[in-house]
């Protein structure tokens, strides 16, 4: 178990991150059907309610995956609950989604890196839509369709329209959600990985730099379905104008108007 803070370091100053010492659970990837390999991250905050849910599920997939946890000090259950399935288990001592997001990516095996939410799920088949979407080397990343569940008439039909956004948007200025992000690992590398500096819209601010790398995706045969726990407790309509309000001052000024984005648990 591995226990310490981390930075991401940019490619200006030459710097390398510090290799880890020691990785549970860690095995030798191997080769899928496609010849690729591909790593799962997971950023994980006091997720014991959900970790064991999405971890052993993917421990079902049928293609060979790499599985990554990276905890920011969680003081519940989540690391103990996640060495049980991960293949690497890291803990952070800084809190942050990029920041964990980063520290797992450059410590992954995969040529494919997919990031999810801890309180993703999904079909048991993702692994091989993701795969051949980046059979094309023009592709440097990709996302999918995005539901609530459980969830309300309403609430299907914002997001069903929110996913068509964004398969609209993704040929002329992709965005992604954090929920699901696909990435290969030499152009997260040449792109410097999320932006560190920013508390929320990393995924989208990430998406846009992509897609000067190569061609951003939407894999439209694809829906995996997130929890609404933030919208029950903040507030359908409160959430939503955070959303917009933090997109549109990333689109003006680079950068979100939420100084902060507070778990919800």
């Amino acid at each position: 178990m591995e226990n310490r803070s981390s930075r991401w370091h940019s490619k200006k100053n030459n710097a390398k991150p510090r290799p880890a010492t020691h990785r549970p659970h860690q095995k030798k990837m191997e080769k899928n059907p496609r010849n690729m390999q591909i790593s799962i991250i997971i950023p994980t905050f006091l997720e014991e309610n959900y970790v064991a849910t999405i971890l052993s599920r993917l421990k079902k997939a049928k293609t060979p995956i790499e599985i990554i946890v990276v905890d920011s000090d969680s003081r519940d259950k989540t690391v103990e609950i996640a060495k049980h399935f991960a293949d690497k288990v890291y803990q952070i001592k800084k809190r942050g989604i990029s920041e964990g997001k980063n520290f797992g990516a450059y410590r992954a095996n995969g040529e494919i890196l997919v990031f999810l939410d801890a309180d993703i799920t999904f079909p048991l088949n993702f692994v091989d839509k993701v795969l051949k979407a980046f059979e094309d080397p023009t592709v440097v990343g990709a996302t999918c369709n995005i539901m609530p569940s459980p969830s309300k008439l309403g609430e299907k039909c914002f997001f069903y329209f929110y996913n068509l956004l964004i398969w609209a948007s993704a040929k002329f200025k992709p965005h992604c959600r954090g929920e699901f992000f696909a990435v290969r690992k030499s152009a997260f590398m040449r792109a410097n990985g999320f932006d560190e500096n920013i508390p929320c819209m990393e995924d989208h601010e990430l998406a846009n730099r992509l897609s000067k790398l190569g061609r951003f995706v939407f894999i439209s045969d694809l829906r995996v379905f997130e929890s609404l726990r933030r919208f029950r407790k903040l507030g359908f309509m409160r959430v939503v104008g955070m959303w917009l309000m933090d997109y549109v001052s990333l689109m003006l000024r680079g950068k979100p108007v939420s100084g902060v984005w507070q778990p919800v648990r």
